[in-house]
Protein backbone atom coordinates (compact mmCIF):
# COMPACT_ATOMS: atom_id res chain seq x y z
CA UNK A 1 0.00 0.00 0.00
CA UNK A 2 1.23 3.52 -0.72
CA UNK A 3 2.85 5.50 2.05
CA UNK A 4 3.18 9.23 2.45
CA UNK A 5 6.35 11.13 3.38
CA UNK A 6 5.86 10.40 7.09
CA UNK A 7 5.63 6.64 6.49
CA UNK A 8 1.90 6.28 7.22
CA UNK A 9 -0.04 4.11 4.78
CA UNK A 10 -2.88 5.56 2.75
CA UNK A 11 -5.30 3.23 4.52
CA UNK A 12 -4.25 4.40 7.98
CA UNK A 13 -4.53 8.03 6.90
CA UNK A 14 -8.02 7.38 5.49
CA UNK A 15 -9.05 5.54 8.65
CA UNK A 16 -7.78 8.39 10.82
CA UNK A 17 -9.64 10.91 8.66
CA UNK A 18 -12.91 8.96 8.79
CA UNK A 19 -12.57 8.39 12.54
CA UNK A 20 -12.01 12.11 13.09
CA UNK A 21 -14.96 12.98 10.87
CA UNK A 22 -17.20 10.56 12.76
CA UNK A 23 -16.11 11.88 16.15
CA UNK A 24 -16.63 15.46 14.97
CA UNK A 25 -20.09 14.63 13.66
CA UNK A 26 -21.08 12.86 16.88
CA UNK A 27 -19.81 15.79 18.96
CA UNK A 28 -21.71 18.29 16.81
CA UNK A 29 -24.90 16.24 17.08
CA UNK A 30 -24.58 15.82 20.83
CA UNK A 31 -24.04 19.54 21.35
CA UNK A 32 -26.82 20.64 18.98
CA UNK A 33 -30.17 21.48 20.58
CA UNK A 34 -32.53 18.74 19.37
CA UNK A 35 -34.51 15.86 20.82
CA UNK A 36 -32.58 12.75 21.89
CA UNK A 37 -34.36 10.55 19.37
CA UNK A 38 -33.24 12.77 16.48
CA UNK A 39 -29.69 12.73 17.81
CA UNK A 40 -29.66 8.93 18.04
CA UNK A 41 -31.03 8.61 14.50
CA UNK A 42 -28.40 10.98 13.14
CA UNK A 43 -25.61 9.19 15.01
CA UNK A 44 -26.87 5.85 13.69
CA UNK A 45 -26.92 7.25 10.15
CA UNK A 46 -23.38 8.62 10.45
CA UNK A 47 -22.14 5.34 11.91
CA UNK A 48 -23.78 3.34 9.10
CA UNK A 49 -22.31 5.58 6.40
CA UNK A 50 -18.89 5.45 8.03
CA UNK A 51 -19.08 1.66 8.14
CA UNK A 52 -19.98 1.62 4.45
CA UNK A 53 -17.08 3.96 3.68
CA UNK A 54 -14.67 1.75 5.63
CA UNK A 55 -15.88 -1.36 3.76
CA UNK A 56 -15.38 0.48 0.48
CA UNK A 57 -11.85 1.50 1.47
CA UNK A 58 -11.09 -2.08 2.52
CA UNK A 59 -12.37 -3.44 -0.80
CA UNK A 60 -10.32 -0.94 -2.80
CA UNK A 61 -7.22 -1.67 -0.72
CA UNK A 62 -7.73 -5.42 -1.16
CA UNK A 63 -8.12 -4.97 -4.92
CA UNK A 64 -4.98 -2.84 -5.06
CA UNK A 65 -2.97 -5.41 -3.10
CA UNK A 66 -4.24 -8.22 -5.33
CA UNK A 67 -3.24 -6.22 -8.41
CA UNK A 68 0.24 -5.56 -7.03
CA UNK A 69 0.72 -9.21 -6.04
CA UNK A 70 -0.49 -10.38 -9.45
CA UNK A 71 1.87 -8.01 -11.25
CA UNK A 72 4.69 -9.11 -8.95
CA UNK A 73 4.06 -12.74 -9.88
CA UNK A 74 4.10 -11.83 -13.57
CA UNK A 75 7.41 -10.00 -13.14
CA UNK A 76 8.94 -12.93 -11.26
CA UNK A 77 7.88 -15.29 -14.04
CA UNK A 78 9.27 -12.97 -16.73
CA UNK A 79 12.58 -12.62 -14.88
CA UNK A 80 12.75 -16.37 -14.25
CA UNK A 81 12.28 -17.05 -17.97
CA UNK A 82 14.97 -14.51 -18.86
CA UNK A 83 17.40 -16.03 -16.34
CA UNK A 84 16.71 -19.55 -17.62
CA UNK A 85 17.31 -18.41 -21.19
CA UNK A 86 20.54 -16.67 -20.17
CA UNK A 87 21.75 -19.78 -18.31
CA UNK A 88 20.91 -21.99 -21.28
CA UNK A 89 22.75 -19.63 -23.62
CA UNK A 90 25.75 -19.59 -21.28
CA UNK A 91 25.82 -23.38 -21.09
CA UNK A 92 25.59 -23.63 -24.87
CA UNK A 93 28.43 -21.14 -25.28
CA UNK A 94 30.59 -23.07 -22.81
CA UNK A 95 29.81 -26.33 -24.56
CA UNK A 96 30.74 -24.85 -27.95
CA UNK A 97 33.93 -23.39 -26.50
CA UNK A 98 34.95 -26.77 -25.07
CA UNK A 99 34.20 -28.45 -28.38
CA UNK A 100 36.30 -25.86 -30.22
CA UNK A 101 39.21 -26.39 -27.80
CA UNK A 102 38.96 -30.16 -28.07
CA UNK A 103 39.15 -29.90 -31.87
CA UNK A 104 42.35 -27.81 -31.69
Amino acid sequence: MATNHSGASAGSVALAFLSGALLGAVTAIMLAPQPGRDSRERITGYARRTGEDLRDIKERATDAVEDVVGRGRELVEEISCAVREALDAGRDAMRREREMKSLD
